[in-house]
C-alpha cells in the first residue's frame, strides 16, 4: 500500500517542473490529481503522463490570479473524485528582473496576486472541505530569495514572505482542526529556473559552487518526496513549518571552499595526531 491511497490532491501549476514532478510523484504513491495548469498542453500532457504511470489525473485549466479559477479545480476535485485531502499551492509567474526601486505598481501587483493571494484563497477554499472531512494537507512554497533579500526578486520575495507567515498562522490555528499547514523552500529546476538559464547560461556554472551538495535538485526526484512525506501521515506531528530542500544552500557561510584542514593537525585530540602533555605546572 502506497502513502497516499485513496487520497485526492490539487496542485496549483502542476503543468511543469516542481508542480509536475510533485503530481508524477503523487499518483506513483496512490493519489488522485487534480492538474490546476494555466498552460493547457502542457496540464493535459501531465495529465496522460499520470494515466501511463498507472495513476488517475484531471487537468482543470487554472490562472491561479482568478480565485474563481481555484474554486473551480477544488469543485473538480471534489466532483470528480468525491474529497479534497491535499492541497499544493505551487504556481508562480516571475516579473521582470530589476532592482527594488525599478520594480513598479504593477509588478508588485501582479507578483502579490500571483504568489499571496492565490495561496490564501487556495487555504481558504479548501478549508472547509478539508474541516468537514475531519483533516486535511496544504504545503506552500517559500524562498530562499526572501532571506537573502534577491536583488532582482524584490516583490517575490515580499510575496514569499506573506506565504511564510500565513502558512505559520495556518499551521497554528488550524492544527486543532487536523489540518496541517507547511512549507518547502525548493532549489530545483523548475520552470522559472530553465527561463534564467536561458537568458544567462553561465547560471549552470554557479550552481556547484553555490550549492553545497553540488547540483541543481530534480523537481521529481528531490523536491517531490519532500512534499509526498508532508501529505501523509508520516509528517502527521508537523505543521507551521518551513522546509528547506536545497542541496544546504540555506546554510550560511562565508565562502564554500573547505579550509587547509593540515592547519588542524596539531590540535590536541585530532583523530590519526598525537599530543604529549606537559608535567610541568
Amino acid at each position: 500500500m502506497s502513502r497516499l491511497d485513496g487520497k485526492v490532491a490539487v496542485v496549483t501549476g502542476a503543468g511543469k517542473g516542481i508542480g509536475r514532478g510533485i503530481a508524477r510523484r503523487f499518483a506513483r504513491e496512490g493519489a488522485k490529481v487534480v492538474i490546476a495548469e494555466f498552460d493547457t498542453a502542457a496540464g493535459k500532457q501531465v495529465a496522460e503522463d499520470l494515466g501511463a504511470l498507472g495513476g488517475e489525473g484531471l487537468f482543470v485549466q487554472t490562472d491561479v490570479s482568478h480565485k474563481s479559477d481555484i474554486e473551480d479545480a477544488i469543485t473538480a476535485a471534489q466532483d470528480s473524485f468525491g474529497g479534497l485531502d491535499i492541497l499544493v499551492n505551487n504556481a508562480v509567474s516571475l516579473t521582470p528582473d530589476v532592482p527594488l526601486e525599478l520594480k513598479t505598481d504593477e509588478m508588485f501587483e501582479q507578483m502579490l496576486v500571483v504568489a499571496l493571494w492565490s495561496v490564501w484563497w487556495g487555504m481558504q477554499t479548501a478549508f472547509p472541505v478539508m474541516k468537514a472531512h475531519g483533516g486535511g494537507r496544504i504545503i506552500n512554497f517559500y524562498s530562499i530569495d526572501a532571506d537573502n533579500g534577491n536583488w532582482v526578486h524584490g516583490d517575490y520575495n515580499t510575496a514569499k514572505g506573506g506565504v511564510q507567515a500565513l502558512t505559520r498562522t495556518a499551521g497554528l490555528q488550524w492544527a486543532r482542526h487536523n489540518i496541517l499547514v507547511n512549507a518547502i523552500a525548493p532549489i530545483a529546476a523548475s520552470a522559472a529556473f530553465e527561463e534564467m538559464v536561458s537568458a544567462n547560461p553561465a547560471l549552470l556554472e554557479a550552481v556547484p559552487l553555490m550549492i553545497p551538495c553540488g547540483r541543481m535538485g530534480d523537481p521529481e526526484e528531490d523536491i517531490a518526496p519532500v512534499a509526498a512525506f508532508l501529505a501523509s501521515d508520516d509528517a502527521r506531528f508537523i505543521t507551521g513549518a518551513t522546509i528547506p530542500v536545497d542541496g544546504g544552500l540555506h546554510i550560511p557561510r562565508l565562502n564554500t571552499r573547505p579550509p587547509d584542514l593540515s592547519v588542524f593537525d596539531s590540535i590536541p585530540g585530532r583523530p590519526g595526531t598525537t599530543h604529549v602533555r606537559s608535567t610541568e605546572p
